[in-house]
């Protein structure tokens, strides 16, 4: 495939480049009127329109290359001059849930706080008792419905947790759904085992640890990940510190870590090598220091901030400290109803200040590099994966920020 006339092209790094920090952050390689050409489900080549191999004058759609090139006919896409950007690349994620929990919606809004009413039994016990309610085969079917809608707007890539299950039955359960799914859309999925989220009803604390202690083998049968809850009225660093050095050598490490609170997550996360330590509404200089010159990526969730009414990470500093930030749409029943990356993106420029160059690299190489998966998707480089937004014409990576709610996809491209 040849797509030509791309009225701009955007996203291209070198190819050794998985993730940006820092000033890197505010930039980005771009070509304007420009081709892409894509060989076996892979970037091979792109540049201006003038150095384009196979234009219209030179050989009409369905021809064939040469001798000594691929015999393969090539199929010659226009994009109109469309912008064609890398997909969305979402790394945090609860999309695998049951039922809806639109009822504690009308409690937020009467005034309830998160933390009220998940003691009243709400929250991420709510969902667990839905989904153990619901089979195997209805939780994919409901699950899946999301992952296309996610899909129609864009995102390539994605994360999807557990941690709604709360019992070892229930936990491998959304595992085999997070599974089915990545063998079923086009998209990537990456699987994470997140057994401690909330301790599950009929368990004490330190029973509850336990058994997601010794979960770990089994889970680590499907899952690429582990992830801690790690805040306050959750579980305790001490908590996390056990269950991420049970995990070593089998599950990579992500965390959640200071939404409610100042929690050490994040500093126990590095410790330990976690590849992203998410959410981050809360957090000081502290954080900013423990993850300066470590692999770990910090990972804000401004969707939370949003439905919640919590504060916005500081994603700015970050960055001016010489960190590397991502943005996720932690996509799930209670505090983030919506998978929208392109609203992410937003937000990230609304609340966060951060310019749209800053937001884009936030929401497509470093959430790619997140979950793992930056040396194949996130940026225009020569043999990544061809995984595409192609707008219609006229559109650029500020005017996607600026007009949020304007349709804009021509077309998304695995």
């Amino acid at each position: 495939m040849i797509i030509k006339n791309i009225g701009l092209l955007v996203g291209i790094q070198p190819e050794d480049t998985l993730r940006v920090e820092g000033a890197a952050q505010g930039r980005t390689g771009t070509v304007e009127n420009a081709w892409l050409q894509i060989e076996d489900g892979r970037i091979a080549a792109f540049g201006p329109m003038a150095t384009c191999p196979l234009s219209e004058a030179k050989a009409p759609a369905g021809a064939r290359p040469g001798p000594g090139e691929s015999d393969a006919p090539v199929n010659m896409v226009d994009a109109r001059g469309g912008m064609l950007m890398p997909g969305f690349c979402d790394s945090h994620t609860h999309v695998v849930y049951a039922g809806s929990r639109d009822s504690e919606f009308l409690d937020k809004i009467n005034g309830l706080s998160y933390e009220e009413i998940a003691a009243r039994g709400g929250g991420i016990l709510n969902s667990s008792d839905l989904l153990r309610q619901t089979s195997e085969e209805a939780l994919y079917e409901q699950s899946i419905v999301r992952v296309r809608e996610m899909m129609d707007k864009g995102t390539v890539a994605l994360e999807i947790k557990s941690g709604y299950g709360l019992s070892p039955e229930a936990e491998l359960k959304m595992l085999r759904v997070i599974r089915r799914i990545g063998k079923t859309v086009p998209a990537a999925v990456r699987s994470t085992y997140l057994g401690a989220h909330a301790v599950g009803r009929g368990y004490t604390h330190e029973e509850y640890v336990q058994m997601v202690i010794d979960l770990i083998p089994q889970a680590a049968e499907m899952a690429d990940f582990v992830d801690v809850f790690c805040d306050d009225g959750f579980f305790t660093v001490e908590d996390t510190n056990r269950i991420l050095s049970a995990a070593k050598g089998k599950l990579v490490p992500k965390i959640h870590a200071n939404e409610l609170a100042v929690s050490g997550g994040v500093q126990v996360g590095v410790k330990h090598g976690a590849l992203s330590v998410d959410h981050l509404e809360r957090t000081t200089d502290a954080e900013m220091d423990a993850l300066r010159g470590s692999s770990t990526m910090p990972t804000m969730l401004p969707g939370s901030s949003f439905f919640l009414g919590l504060p916005y990470g500081r994603a700015k500093d970050y960055i001016h400290a010489g960190l590397g930030v991502a943005l996720a749409s932690d996509y799930n029943p209670g505090s983030s109803p919506s998978g929208d990356m392109r609203f992410v993106m937003a937000q990230g420029c609304i609340k966060m200040r951060l310019t749209p160059v800053e937001a884009f690299n936030a929401v497509t190489l470093n959430s790619a590099y997140a979950m793992g998966l930056s040396r194949e998707y996130g940026s225009i480089a020569i043999g990544k994966k061809a995984a595409f937004i192609l707008t219609e014409p006229g559109w650029n990576l500020t005017k996607l920020a600026y007009q949020y709610q304007t349709p804009y996809i021509q077309q998304v491209i695995f």
